[in-house]
């Protein structure tokens, strides 16, 4: 377990004493230093492992050091709410982001094991994938036509924003949920079906 006094256990500390209650919801949304332009991206006879490492660390080491932190506060609170952020492009990989993807698998994985182990405890753990959203700062740099490639490809005919991205993330974090967990809910206008 992250020893006490690391940035995530003085975080959980520090809200604690601002609220007066323990934490008892977790978004996992970190993203190391990514951009998605599929003509910048590492080749696979090019890409460094060293790309894989940051993936996994950010997605899945924090994802981890997290959750841990958050535990003693759910366990007190008897219930906690965990939810973690994936990609589609586990499923559909049609732009080879090899790093990225293979963090988010990982990431997926580490959901639904999290989900069997901490279930007992009234703990849920869930996934939200998206497809690319208009507009994130990773995707601020995602040219205007493969925003539109992808809005003709999905039924609604349109990008999903960050608004109903979000949303999602809030069903599961919500009373509402409280009967699911270990899911991944695939959000993206229906382009991927999961």
């Amino acid at each position: 377990m992250s020893p006490i006094g690391t940035p995530s256990w003085t975080c959980f500390a520090t809200a604690r004493a601002h609220f007066g209650a323990p934490v008892t919801t977790v978004i996992n949304n970190a993203l190391i230093d990514f951009s998605f332009n599929g003509d910048a991206r590492p080749a696979v006879d090019a890409i460094e492992w060293q790309a894989f490492d940051a993936q996994l660390r950010g997605s899945v080491a924090g994802a981890l050091h997290t959750t841990q932190a958050a535990l003693p506060g759910m366990r007190e609170a008897g219930f906690g709410r965990i939810v973690t952020i994936g990609t589609n492009l586990v499923q559909n990989p049609v732009v080879p982001y090899h790093d990225y993807t293979a963090a988010k698998a990982a990431l997926l994985a580490l959901t639904r094991t999290l989900s069997a182990d901490l279930g007992p405890e009234s703990i849920t753990v869930n996934m939200v994938s998206g497809g690319l959203l208009r507009t994130t700062d990773a995707s601020a740099a995602t040219p205007e036509a493969v925003f539109d490639l992808i809005a003709q490809s999905t039924p609604l005919r349109r990008v999903t924003t960050p608004t109903e991205f979000a949303d999602a993330v809030l069903f599961f974090a919500s009373p509402w949920a409280r009967a699911v967990t270990g899911q991944n809910l695939v959000v993206d206008g229906g382009l991927v079906k999961d």
